[in-house]
């Protein structure tokens, strides 16, 4: 089969076009899937240049993609040469053995962080793309059980494509910090693919919305639901939000914090400013603040999710396709921030 191999970290020349890659068999209790699209996410290029190492410190822009980093992985070091891609459209095209929840031609999609807990790691999952081949290739395998019906949802393979990442990490943000009618809620990073979903699912729930987003893509964040959006770089006033969603962290993490109100809850699930904040502890006990760090995305969270996206409820953004070959300019273009919510590669359908 044709597609993209990781074969280290490091810049973009470390994504291998290769069309002759040996295409997998579904084993017990997986799915063959053919990929009908594949979203483009931080994840992707922070696994590439090895952000996720202890060792770096910066932000994803000023991370030197030629460092040597040894253990860049979701969880620690990555076998390479690595098919990432962890938002998948596709269809069902064989089952391995004891398969009963998905049929053939079904279109599905699934959760980039798979929850594969046990006693010991009750939050433990496995990140397609990162602990596992994913979606950059024409095929690739899956765990049958993490596949969900989406062959009646109201959108195209490239929208179902930009939820998976975006909106589950999203909804899960919203899930944990218990966003509903009534709260307040200021989201970082708005005009991103998971700023931009929580914008629109927090509407869903009934919050208001303040958004924080650059001035180019205003109009977008607008678009998707927000009542307030600020200027990167401006955060509303001290104690005047319930919840706070932020993806930014950096510099201007202690002042996201300021922002919430006594009582209130802040949930992360990235840190692109920067991953190593100032803290006032003080702010956060004193002002009773509830801190949530959310990578394990529960099944039910993840069904609800779907859900809303079979129901029509959910309308993504995508602002660009890219043949799967083309994957370095189209990381390039994310890495830029000129284009608003999801960019999306189209793998050959063969």
């Amino acid at each position: 089969m044709k597609g993209v191999q990781l074969v280290g970290h490091g810049g973009p020349e470390k994504l291998v076009w290769n069309e002759s890659i040996p295409t997998p068999k579904a084993g017990p209790g997986q799915a063959l899937v053919k990929v009908l699209a594949a979203g483009v996410n931080n994840t992707d290029i922070n696994t590439r240049i090895g952000w996720y190492s202890k060792e770096v410190s910066q932000s994803t822009e000023e991370t030197d993609p030629d460092s040597d980093v040894d253990a860049g992985g979701w969880s620690g070091a990555l076998n390479f040469p690595l098919i990432q891609g962890g938002d998948l459209c596709g269809e069902v095209i064989a089952l391995g053995e004891g398969v009963t929840n998905v049929d053939l031609g079904m279109r599905v999609t699934c959760p980039i962080n798979q929850p594969n807990p046990t006693e010991e790691a009750p939050t433990r999952f496995l990140a397609m793309g990162s602990e596992f081949d994913g979606a950059f290739a024409q095929y690739c395998t899956v765990p049958a059980e993490q596949l969900y019906d989406v062959s009646d949802a109201p959108l195209t393979d490239a929208e179902i494509a930009a939820i998976p990442c975006a909106h589950g990490t999203a909804f899960n943000l919203l899930t944990r910090a218990q966003v509903g009618h009534g709260d307040r809620v200021l989201i970082t990073g708005a005009s991103g693919g998971v700023g931009l979903a929580a914008v629109e699912l927090a509407k869903l729930k009934g919050a208001q919305v303040v958004a924080v987003s650059s001035l180019n893509k205003q109009d977008a964040v607008r678009a998707a639901g927000a009542d307030v959006v600020l200027g990167r770089g401006q955060l509303p006033e001290k104690g005047s939000v319930s919840v706070a969603i932020d993806v930014v962290g950096g510099e201007g993490w202690p002042g996201v914090i300021e922002a919430i109100t006594p009582g209130g809850r802040y949930a992360t699930s990235g840190a692109i400013a920067g991953p190593i904040v100032e803290a006032d502890l003080r702010t956060i006990y004193l002002n009773d603040i509830t801190l949530y760090g959310c990578s394990y995305t529960s099944h039910n969270v993840f069904s609800e999710l779907v859900e809303l996206v079979n129901a029509g409820r959910i309308k993504p953004l995508v602002s660009k396709t890219y043949p799967l070959s083309e994957i370095a300019t189209a990381q390039s273009d994310f890495a830029s921030k000129k284009y608003p919510g999801k960019l999306v590669l189209i793998p050959p359908q063969d």
